[in-house]
């Protein structure tokens, strides 16, 4: 059982907090990426929050909205720090598996994606992995996601 509590929804891309879609239009921008908005397949927001084990017992609270194109996957992550970081890949350049078919599920339960491949702003493969709630959203999403990655490799 994962430790932690996810909630995870479908969502417009007006209905997108403002601090995160800004940082998702900056990173299309810095990258040329294009229009790629315009074609979305699917919006989604996930906030998830975690016990911290310890005397103070503090929370920590993730939120992670993530747009699903044809061709493209961006999220992005706000740990309430600071400015939400953005990544996204292109899907033809990506293997998405489901979580619960991973190796790691065994040692880290959770629910969720694990993305690998060329970010776009990075210089070689790497992996990520997106936690979605064990609902219809988040399951439809996964789906989603796993079948525009083999899509976009035809």
């Amino acid at each position: 059982m994962s430790e932690w509590k996810r909630s995870t929804r479908e969502v417009s891309w007006e209905n997108l907090p403002a601090e995160m879609a800004k940082a998702i239009e900056q990173h299309i921008e810095r990258y040329n990426l294009g229009p790629i908005l315009s074609d979305a397949l699917m919006f989604i927001q996930t906030d998830s929050e975690k016990a911290k084990k310890g005397l103070l017992r503090a929370r920590s609270h993730i939120r992670m909205a993530a747009i699903l194109t044809p061709r493209w996957l961006i999220w992005s992550v706000d740990e309430s720090k600071g400015k939400p970081t953005v990544l996204s890949v292109q899907l033809i350049h990506t293997t998405v598996q489901d979580y619960a078919q991973t190796p790691f599920v065994k040692m880290v339960p959770d629910s969720g994606i694990q993305v690998s491949g060329m970010f776009t702003d990075a210089s070689e493969s790497v992996s990520a992995f997106i936690g979605l709630e064990e609902n219809l959203a988040g399951q439809k999403f996964r789906e989603a996601v796993i079948k525009a990655a083999a899509a976009a490799k035809k």
